[in-house]
């Protein structure tokens, strides 16, 4: 079926249905925002008849349904009940031009081209465009909403067409009286007959251009879905700014009478906190999207909507799927958003307790925040029984296949749909292992190229280490403690970089996690570019450390290292024994062996 019809419309019949309120905006367009440069620029095109592009509109009426507004500068002209016919998508910044300057008689509330929020009004000189028909440019004359040019710092007026009979006498033809000019050429009759004759070749010139100006309309049909109309609108905006999900949404929602974006962000009126301030109370939930929200209520949607088509014995295609995908959250009804979305709020809420219990404290440390859409979901589904010991295991190791199998980058969507069902029936039946847990691997050649502290493996194997109850080289506290003191801690060289260089290893040996980890930066001024050798019992004997030999290895030991190969400088034994360590605490928190793959096959990194 064709979903859309090319046409064309002449700018009149437009401007006059804009007026009318019959062609309005869908509240998920963003504000007009064209200076007066781009206002002029427009209006020589036409008068020129030039092409400015096609315009696209959506009939009303169909499945989508927005809440509307008209265009900018009609909104007290227009009845709040009137019921547009068509929707404008693409177009909105010349219509909405070309009714403010040509089609009304307010000032046009524009700005400078340095942002700076002028009124005009627009204005041709007669005299100008005629004598020079292609330099139009320099004969449209911008006024005050005075309808007057001031100089000298607003202090002298320069032209005044203030009155009808000004404009007739100093030959300045309003642009907002273009498409219909009957009046004004009745005061010009009156006032200035010998310039009547000059005016009519201007009006043949100048204004009939405008009069017959058609413009390339695309229709989309109301039939059009609402992903399509989404993905369209997307495709035009040239402002190159992805309409989100979000406020495709809260437009769907307005039309029902119900405010998304009040119960997201809140509301001025209403003294009570937002959905996003209560999550975001939460440390670990800072910086939570309405899009990852809206995700994981369609995944509980969705999954509603499969049990249902399964209950009614539909099979293969019939049954809907669960899904996080775009299209499908667009398609989320209001009664599902009600149904769903405090139930959510705990389940979110419940991914933060969870978090906690796997030594995550900080939003930054966060791998994947996509990951903790599908959790969100399955602890909404679980309420406590996610706490029992045997369920929280299967969590735990879900959740770190994820991260350490590095499965959460990029496009998720059926992988988050997918884990949601697959965990919830592992959770019931020990042997329907996630694909998630199946296909996670984490090959020892990786550590190498570990360098960014950005990576979801990186933060990973960093908490992995922490949670073990690493300490400080220098203050003897557990990271965490420090951490809470706000003692500032940040990822360090073990080998010092200065130091390394010297020994001529190349930066891709020693610049990467088997070389890192957290300590203070107090600790780390020690090390001073020297060898461990140097720096330990430096730090050792410092006043406020005083720790034996014994003592301090007990604290490099909490890192997963060997303090005895670190005290000897021997870099490549050192690393090496990292190496099993750090696979040692990957093995344990994905619950299955760390695999080296080579050309003759694969083995176990710790079956010697």
């Amino acid at each position: 079926m064709t979903t859309f019809d090319s046409t064309k419309a002449s700018l009149k019949d437009l401007l006059r249905d804009i007026r009318e309120g019959t062609v309005q905006l869908p509240d998920f367009q963003r504000g007009w925002v064209w200076d007066d440069d781009h206002i002029r620029d427009l209006l020589v095109s036409i008068a020129r008849s030039f092409p400015i592009g096609a315009v696209m509109l959506l009939e009303t009426g169909g499945e989508v349904r927005f809440e509307t507004r008209p265009v900018e500068g009609l909104e007290a002209k227009i009845a709040r009940d009137r019921q547009p016919e068509k929707l404008i998508l693409d177009g909105q910044q010349r219509l909405t031009t070309l009714t403010q300057a040509i089609s009304l008689t307010d000032p046009v509330r524009t700005k400078t081209s340095k942002g700076k929020k002028i009124k005009r009004h627009y204005y041709f000189d007669i005299r100008g465009a005629l004598d020079a028909p292609h330099a139009l440019d320099e004969a449209i004359v911008a006024v005050d909403e005075n309808r007057q040019l001031r100089t000298n710092f607003g202090r002298e007026v320069k032209l005044d067409l203030s009155t009808r009979e000004l404009e007739c006498q100093n030959l300045h033809f309003p642009c907002d009286q273009i498409m219909e000019s009957d009046s004004w050429e009745a005061t010009l009759h009156h006032v200035a007959p010998d310039h009547f004759g000059t005016y009519m070749m201007f009006r043949q010139q100048v204004m009939q251009p405008f009069r017959e100006y058609q413009l390339p309309v695309i229709l989309l049909k109301k039939e059009t879905s609402k992903e399509a109309v989404c993905l369209v609108f997307e495709k035009v905006n040239t402002g190159g700014v992805q309409l989100s999900v979000f406020e495709l949404i809260t437009a769907s929602y307005a039309a029902d009478g119900y405010n998304l974006r009040d119960d997201w962000f809140g509301s001025k009126v209403r003294d009570v906190d937002s959905r996003k301030e209560r999550l975001e109370r939460e440390p670990l939930l800072k910086g939570i999207e309405a899009t990852e929200f809206l995700q994981a209520v369609t995944l509980l949607h969705t999954h509603e909507q499969k049990k249902a088509d399964l209950a009614e014995g539909k099979s293969g295609q019939q049954v809907r799927p669960v899904s996080a995908k775009r299209g499908d959250v667009l398609q989320l009804p209001l009664s599902a958003w009600q149904q769903w979305a405090d139930a959510v709020e705990k389940g979110f809420e419940a991914v933060a307790r969870f978090l906690r219990k796997e030594c995550f404290y900080k939003r930054r440390e966060l791998p994947y925040s996509t990951q903790l859409v599908p959790l969100a979901s399955i602890l909404t589904r679980l309420g406590d029984r996610w706490l029992e010991p045997k369920i929280y295991d299967k969590l735990t190791q879900w959740f770190w296949c994820g991260v350490l199998g590095e499965l959460y980058g990029g496009a998720v969507e059926t992988r988050m749909a997918n884990d949601y069902e697959e965990v919830l029936n592992w959770i019931e039946n020990d042997n329907a292992q996630p694909r998630t847990v199946k296909d996670a691997s984490f090959q020892p050649d990786r550590f190498e190229t570990l360098r960014s502290r950005l990576s979801a493996a990186y933060k990973g194997l960093n908490v992995l280490i922490l949670r073990e109850g690493a300490r400080d080289w220098f203050w003897k506290a557990t990271i965490h403690q420090l951490d809470a003191d706000e003692i500032a801690l940040d990822i360090h060289h073990i080998f010092p970089r200065d130091w390394c260089k010297k020994q001529g290893i190349s930066r891709d040996v020693y610049d990467n996690i088997l070389n890192k980890t957290s300590i203070s930066y107090k600790a780390n001024r020690k090390f001073g570019g020297h060898a461990p050798s140097n720096y330990i019992p430096r730090i050792q004997k410092e006043e406020q450390v005083q720790l034996a030999d014994k003592e301090m290895d007990a604290i490099l030991s909490s890192h997963a290292l060997s303090p005895a190969l670190l005290r000897s400088d021997s870099f490549e034994a050192f690393l090496e024994d990292r190496r099993h360590r750090l696979c040692r605490l990957i093995e344990k928190a994905m619950k299955k062996p760390v695999v080296q793959i080579t050309e003759a096959g694969e083995y176990e990194v710790d079956d010697e």
